[in-house]
């Protein structure tokens, strides 16, 4: 087992980023229209993964 130093080292945290770089490539295929409805709300939302991870690890980090 490797040492984590950072949340970056994390596997989850790692495929929260795919998830979101994935998303920003699939809604670049949607419609304009809905630049400032659903895409908006899908990219925000897988970008909310890895942050909420990096936060955690942040709080924990410091606690301990």
């Amino acid at each position: 087992m490797s040492d984590i130093k950072d949340f970056k080292d994390l596997q989850i945290w790692q495929k929260g980023m795919d998830i979101a770089e994935k998303c920003y490539l699939l809604t670049k295929t949607f419609p304009k229209e809905e630049l400032y409805g659903m895409v908006q709300q899908i990219r925000r939302s897988s970008v909310s993964i890895p942050a909420n991870i990096a936060e955690g690890y942040g709080r924990r980090k410091n606690i301990w």
